[in-house]
C-alpha cells in the first residue's frame, strides 16, 4: 500500500473509532438545517427537500446505488461494527473489486441498524459507501460486498454535532420518532416500519476526526410514501 493510501486508512479509521475523543464544544440538542461541510468538498447524493419541521426535515433522495457490507450482527457496538465495515469499503474504494478501480471518497458513511432487543444483545449493522455519479452505472462487484439499488427514498431526518458514541444513538433516534409524532410522515414510518420488533434506523457520519467545530451527524428513518 502507498504512504499516501496508509495516511487516508488512518485517517479514515479515526472518523470511525474516535468516540471517546473530546466532543465538540457546540454539540447541539438536535435539529436540521445545517449544511454538512463535508459534503462542499466530496460528493454526497443528491436529495430535495420535502418539509421542515420542528427539530426535523423530510428528504425525498434521487435513485442512487450504494456499495455495502454483509450484515455484522456479532457485535453490540455501533462505533466498532461501523468501523470494522468501513475497512472493507476502504479497500473496496482503494481498488480491491472484481474491477482493481479506484473510486472516490464520497460522504455520508451510513450504517444501517437493526437494535437488539436486549443490552447485551448484539445489534445487526450494516455499513454503507454511496457510490459515486461516474461509477453508478456499472459499479465494480466485490467479494464480501453487496451493491444496493436505492429507488427514490423518503427520509425524515436529524441531525446531532460531536463524536458518536454508543449510548446516545437510542436517545436520538427515539427524539427524531417523538419531534415527528402527531404528523402524516409518522403515519408513513409506522406503516413502512410495521413489521420490524424494533424499529431500524440509520446513522450518516459527515466529518473527518481532525474537525472539532461545526461536525454534523444524521438519524435517518427510511419511509415509503
Amino acid at each position: 500500500m502507498a504512504f499516501l493510501d496508509i495516511l487516508k486508512l488512518s485517517f479514515l479509521l479515526n472518523f470511525l473509532s474516535s468516540s471517546n475523543l473530546v466532543l465538540s464544544p457546540e454539540k447541539n440538542a438536535g435539529g436540521v438545517s445545517v449544511f454538512p461541510p463535508t459534503c462542499s468538498r466530496i460528493e454526497c447524493p443528491s436529495y430535495d427537500l420535502i418539509h421542515a419541521g420542528n427539530g426535523f426535515e423530510i428528504r425525498r433522495y434521487n435513485s442512487s446505488m450504494w456499495a455495502s457490507t454483509q450484515p455484522i450482527d456479532d457485535d453490540i457496538s455501533f462505533v466498532s461494527a461501523t468501523r470494522r465495515g468501513f475497512l472493507q469499503l476502504f479497500d473496496y474504494i482503494q481498488g480491491k473489486n472484481d474491477y482493481q478501480q479506484k473510486i472516490e471518497m464520497t460522504g455520508p458513511v451510513i450504517t444501517e441498524v437493526k437494535p437488539s432487543n436486549g443490552p447485551f444483545c448484539a445489534s445487526s449493522f450494516v455499513v454503507s459507501f454511496y457510490v459515486p455519479k461516474e461509477n453508478q452505472e456499472n459499479p465494480p462487484p466485490a467479494e464480501g460486498l453487496h451493491l444496493q439499488k436505492w429507488g427514490v427514498t423518503y427520509v425524515a431526518v436529524r441531525q446531532f454535532g460531536g463524536f458518536i458514541a454508543d449510548e446516545e444513538l437510542g436517545e436520538e433516534a427515539a427524539a427524531l420518532y417523538a419531534s415527528i409524532a402527531g404528523t402524516e410522515w409518522a403515519n408513513a414510518i409506522a406503516k413502512s416500519h410495521a413489521g420490524e420488533e424494533v424499529t431500524e434506523y440509520i446513522v450518516a457520519q459527515y466529518n473527518s476526526p481532525f474537525e472539532f467545530q461545526n461536525r454534523v451527524n444524521e438519524i435517518w428513518f427510511t419511509f415509503d410514501w
